[in-house]
This record gives structure tokens, C-alpha cells and sequence, in this order.
């Protein structure tokens, strides 16, 4: 079985947290089920020249806007701009499997919404959803839901 690729950005950390914890965790599931696959972790920055990805991967991106509510003002994406323009990039698209969103959900309409937004232009669905860095709990929950529509692909 091949390793699930999964393409984020962190800006602050929280991402990158989160997906090296999945990562531990989905070692632990591999060495009780070597069907369980392990973790293709790719990082966009700000510097990373867009590829043509060739392998089906998951989205992982925060939530950075301008301010607003999130609904009639304040929903300009900033600061994961180069993650956009990565998935844009030539079919890059085609391949995604799916959009994974992080956010603070003291922000209300705003929790979420680049995920929200990225799954909707680039045709993929919104798959799950997990606060700041994440429980323990979020972690297994979002790992068997990738898991699930990796095996179907």
C-alpha cells in the first residue's frame, strides 16, 4: 500500500503539529495493520516552485482572512495564498482527494472558511475539520476518514 500524500501549509505551526502527530499515529496503526498506510507529508511555503503532482493527495490548510465576519466582509484569504497557487497549478487539481481545514472557532463564519473555499474551487470535498492544533481524538477520527477515501481510489 502506498503512503497517503498529504500537501499543507503552517503558518504559525499548528498544521505542521497536527499532521507530525497523524504522522506518529498512523505508524502506530501500521505496525498493528501493515494495511493502514503511512504519511507522505509535503510542506508548502512561500518558496516552493509549483510541480505537477502525479499521485492523489489530501489538502491541509488554516484559516488566515482579512477580518470581517466571514460572510458580507472579511473573506480574503491571506498568508496561504502559495498553497492556493500549488493545487491550482496545471491538473493538480484532479488529484485532490479532499480539503482538511484548522482554524480558532472563536472566529464563528470565519472557522474553517479557507478549507471551505479551497474544496469548493478546486472540486474536492470539505472532508473534516479540527481546532487550532488538535486533540488526540481529531487526530484518529481524520486519520480513518482519509484513510477510508484513500482505500476507495
Amino acid at each position: 500500500m502506498t503512503a497517503m500524500n498529504i500537501i499543507y501549509i503552517s503558518i504559525e505551526g499548528n498544521t505542521r503539529s497536527f499532521l507530525k502527530r497523524m504522522e506518529t499515529y498512523a505508524k502506530q496503526q501500521h505496525s498493528f495493520d501493515p494495511n493502514s498506510p503511512l504519511l507522505n507529508l509535503k510542506e508548502i511555503t512561500d518558496q516552493t516552485e509549483p510541480t505537477n503532482e502525479q499521485e492523489p493527495f489530501f489538502v491541509f490548510v488554516p484559516t488566515y482572512l482579512d477580518g470581517g465576519n466571514g460572510i458580507t466582509s472579511g473573506f480574503t484569504e491571506i498568508m496561504t495564498n502559495s498553497l492556493g497557487d500549488y493545487i491550482a497549478y496545471d491538473n493538480n487539481p484532479k488529484n485532490c482527494l479532499g480539503v482538511v481545514g484548522s482554524g480558532n472557532r472563536n472566529f464563528n463564519e470565519q472557522y474553517c472558511l479557507t478549507a471551505r473555499k479551497y474544496a469548493k474551487k478546486f472540486n474536492a470535498p470539505f472532508l473534516a475539520d479540527y481546532e487550532l492544533r488538535g486533540t488526540s481524538q481529531d487526530i484518529e477520527v481524520i486519520y480513518n476518514r482519509l484513510t477510508k477515501r484513500w482505500n476507495k481510489q
